[in-house]
This record gives structure tokens, C-alpha cells and sequence, in this order.
């Protein structure tokens, strides 16, 4: 069997990545070791730049429907006191949408897989256990699958492989990659309870910074609520699996409220790492997802950086697949990426220690830091991306390439990702001559104009830019026509 794609691993960056190539056209084939979404609640959190991809997928209402605006961030002392408060607003922002979404993981995978089922060239196989993935002269790689019900081995030929199969990534190992730290490694106390009482909690993140035992509380839905507790030297999450064991924990929230209205929904221990691949690609196998980087989870990063890997590969995977790109453009999906997620994990690292260790001089620490943290917790702006073959900007020059151009609202009501609709773009604020148009169009582009003073415009700042089909800015200049000259592929 040959297919042009196969995809390693059905969770978000999988999925998203199947769903964002089958929209191109591209035939992938998505093998899962597991036959159905695994139930239990793992992120809960996705900013607004990530929305987006949701909504390049077409799923942005559905999305809507079963999440809800997180409101910021507070940070605690050990009594619950507010030290500091970074809010959020929970209205659509400069990207469509609000900057903190809370949601139930496995009702996002549930989405992603229903938008699968209406894209004819994707595949989706589940109990299909990946045991072998290589590759040699022929121009493929092969991959070895047992089919878990019948025993059945298979051997797969693919253009390009996406290991998107977690932290212990068959896909990485088979490039020899490893993962290399930031001394982080902490243990903590999971728990989701679900319960239609009342608690009565500001609707954001609640961090509490206890160096005995720091915690956070989030709501996460209109039932569930999660906590997550700082585990000490001994304890496992066995020792929290009674109410009674559990209860105690979560009471300065519950109050009142008896224990038998609140529904254990899950309770698990997790190792919270910071952690990168030293190499996100060998020939035609790519890592996506925990299989490239694992994130702690103080800034919700987590899963939106492997929703952010999918939506720069894949526009330009299916680009050398059909001919409108070299096969040279996909060495910058490693150069545009890694650094990213390495910026992000540092960021949470940095975040994570502020808010977890200390003592008394550590919460006059917080005290005096909270201003400096404040644009790194609330702003849902995340690094530009470094220069590469599809980055293009002038050395030591502050540009917008290698950014988000915002889905700002257009002149005619709708916003900019409707307009692009997952093509190049060109932005200008200048009207364009007819040549200028020509050479727009002979390149596959779609001309977007506007106001100065439109949001658009004010963004724009500049003559014009050229924008990816993953929304990044590929290159701005004061003149529409010095954009146009730079438009020429890797």
C-alpha cells in the first residue's frame, strides 16, 4: 500500500494535521493504536491564536459550543489571598476570539475526528500499531503496522511521515532524536470533578503560590472543574482516590458543598516536564506535537504548540506535494518551530518557578515581579518566528514578518481568514495597479485591501505584506510593489 502521508498518532496535532492536509487534498493515512477517543480530560486550555486553526478547520461554532472564555489569571498566597490578578478579557480579541478558551480535550478530538469523516482523501485506522518506521533510497519511507484485532502485519509506503504519536515516540526514536532538558521535573496531583453545584469562584485560572504545596483551580465547563496540587516526597495519586483523601484538598473551594455532590471524574499523577527534540526532522519524517517538545502546563501551551506545528507544516507539505514548492521549503518547519517551542517552554519554566517555589522571600519576589510577568501571562502574543526561507526580513529591523497577522474585521464586516481562506495574501492599504493585480493573481494570491484606519490598516502600518496561508507574515515593506519582488518561492 502507498499513500502520500501517513500520520502517526490521532490525538490534537494528528488530527488538526490530517484535517488542515485533507483540506488540501492530500491522502493521508492516520493510524491509531487505540480504536476510540481516550476518554479522560487532559488540556483544557487553548489561546486565540490557536483558534484560528480551529477555525482555518471550519470548526470554530462547534469549538464555541463546548468551551467557555477563561477570564485570566490570579495568582494566591497560601491563605488565597490575592497577590496579583492578570485578567483576560473573555470578548473576541484581536484574532476573533477570546485569548483563554477552557475545554474538554476528549470533546475536541471528538470534533476533529467528525471533521475527518467529511474529507474524502483522509483515512483514519484505528488499533493500527506502529512498530517500525524507516526509510531508504527508494523515495519513501515504510511503515511497519499490526492491526491489534486480527494480528495482521502490514508495511506501508508514504511520501512523508508525521510522527505525532507523544512522548514516547516511536517516530523520534526512528530518527535518532532525543530530548533534551531545562531542569524541570515536578510531580503533581490531577483531579476533575464534575458537579452542578455552584462554587461560586472567579471564572479564570486560580494559582496557588505555596512553596509547602502550590495548587491551581480552574473551572473548565459548565459541570467540571479541575485542581491540580504539587505532590510531596511519598505520596502517590492512590493515596487521593477516596473522597475522603481528596476532599480536604479541594475544600477551600467546595466550602459547603457535601462531598457526595462532587463527582470524581478522574484522578492522576502527572510528571511535568520541559523538554525539546534536538532534531524535528530526518528526510521524510517530521515530529509534531509531545513527540517534539513537552511543555509544562502554567501557560496553557501545551497542546496549542503541537495545534501550531501542524498548521506550519501542513500548507507547506501539500505545497511540494503538488508542485507550488520546492521540496527545499519544508527545512523551515524545524528552523520556524523549534525555536518557537523552545521560547514557549522557557516561558513556562521561567512562569512555573515563580509561581511554585519560594517561601516568604518568594512571595515578595511575586509581589515585585508580577508587573514584569504581566505581559507574558496575559498577552496571548506568543514570539515571532525566526528568519528562514518563508521569513523574510532584514536583519537587526523590527518587522512584522515572522508574526501573526491578526483576523482582523474587514471593511465589508467579515474578518481576514475568511477572505484568505487558507491562501497567500497580499495586504495593502495602497490600491494596486493592474500589473501589480497580474502578478497577484499569476501567483495564486488574494489581493486583500484596507483603510488606513480600518484595524487592518493600523496593524499594517506599513505599505503591504505578504501573508502565509498559516497566517504568519512572510515579508512587509513600505511599498506594494517592493513586496511583490520578494514573493517568489524558496
Amino acid at each position: 500500500m502507498k499513500v502520500s502521508v501517513v500520520i502517526v498518532g490521532a490525538g490534537p496535532a494528528g488530527l488538526t494535521a490530517a484535517a488542515l492536509l485533507g483540506r488540501y487534498g492530500v491522502e493521508c493515512l492516520v493510524l491509531e493504536r487505540w480504536d476510540a477517543v481516550y476518554p479522560r480530560p487532559r488540556a483544557v486550555h487553548l489561546d486565540d491564536e490557536v483558534c484560528r486553526i480551529l477555525g482555518y478547520l471550519g470548526l470554530a461554532a462547534e469549538f464555541a459550543a463546548i468551551s467557555r472564555p477563561g477570564h485570566g489569571l490570579r495568582l494566591l498566597d497560601p491563605d488565597l489571598r490575592v497577590l496579583a490578578e492578570f485578567p483576560r478579557s473573555p470578548g473576541a480579541g484581536r484574532h476573533g476570539y477570546p485569548q483563554a478558551n477552557m475545554f474538554d480535550q476528549p470533546e475536541l478530538e471528538h470534533l476533529l475526528r467528525a471533521g475527518l469523516a467529511a474529507l474524502g482523501s483522509v483515512t483514519l485506522r484505528g488499533n493500527a500499531e506502529v512498530t517500525g518506521i524507516a526509510q531508504d533510497d527508494t523515495g519513501a519511507a515504510r511503515v511497519e503496522v499490526t492491526d491489534r484485532v486480527t494480528g495482521v502485519r502490514e508495511t506501508i509506503r508514504a511520501d512523508y511521515v508525521l510522527g505525532c504519536d507523544g512522548a514516547n515516540s516511536l517516530a523520534r526514536t526512528s530518527i535518532g532524536a532525543r530530548m533534551t532538558g531545562f531542569r524541570f521535573d515536578q510531580r503533581w496531583l490531577v483531579a476533575d470533578i464534575a458537579t452542578d453545584a455552584d462554587l461560586g469562584e472567579w471564572e479564570g485560572v486560580h494559582q496557588v503560590c505555596d512553596p509547602a504545596r502550590a495548587a491551581t483551580y480552574m473551572r473548565v465547563g459548565k459541570t467540571r472543574h479541575r485542581w491540580e496540587f504539587r505532590m510531596l516526597p511519598g505520596e502517590s495519586s492512590d493515596d487521593f482516590r477516596d473522597p475522603g483523601r481528596l476532599h480536604p484538598l479541594i475544600a477551600p473551594w467546595t466550602k459547603d458543598i457535601p462531598a457526595r455532590e462532587l463527582e470524581i471524574v478522574r484522578v492522576g499523577e502527572y510528571t511535568f516536564r520541559a523538554q525539546v527534540a534536538d532534531r524535528w526532522r530526518d528526510r521524510r519524517v517530521f515530529l509534531l506535537g509531545d513527540a517534539a517538545h513537552l511543555t509544562p502546563p502554567f501557560i496553557g501551551q501545551g497542546m496549542g504548540a503541537g495545534l501550531r506545528d501542524a498548521v506550519n507544516l501542513a500548507w507547506k507539505l501539500a505545497g511540494v506535494l503538488d508542485g507550488t514548492l520546492p521540496a527545499t521549503a519544508l527545512g523551515s518547519y524545524e528552523a520556524e518551530r523549534r525555536p518557537h517551542a523552545r521560547a514557549m517552554v522557557r516561558r513556562a519554566v521561567l512562569i512555573g518557578k515563580a509561581m511554585t517555589e519560594g517561601g516568604r522571600f518568594g512571595d515578595l519576589i511575586r509581589r515585585v515581579a508580577a508587573p514584569r510577568l504581566s505581559g507574558r501571562v496575559v498577552g496571548s502574543e506568543t514570539p515571532a518566528l525566526r528568519r528562514s526561507d518563508l521569513v523574510i526580513r532584514p536583519p537587526a529591523r523590527r518587522t512584522s514578518a515572522g508574526r501573526l497577522c491578526p483576523n482582523a474585521l474587514l471593511d465589508d464586516g467579515s474578518r481576514f481568514d475568511d477572505v484568505a481562506g487558507g491562501r497567500f495574501a497580499v495586504v495593502t492599504a495602497d490600491p494596486p495597479s493592474e500589473s501589480e493585480c497580474a502578478a497577484i493573481r499569476e501567483r495564486g494570491a488574494v489581493l486583500v485591501t484596507t483603510r488606513r484606519s480600518g484595524e487592518l490598516g493600523r496593524w499594517l502600518r506599513a505599505g503591504a505584506a505578504i501573508v502565509r496561508p498559516d497566517g504568519t507574515v512572510l515579508t512587509a515593506s513600505s511599498s506594494l510593489s517592493r513586496v511583490l519582488r520578494r514573493f517568489t518561492t524558496p
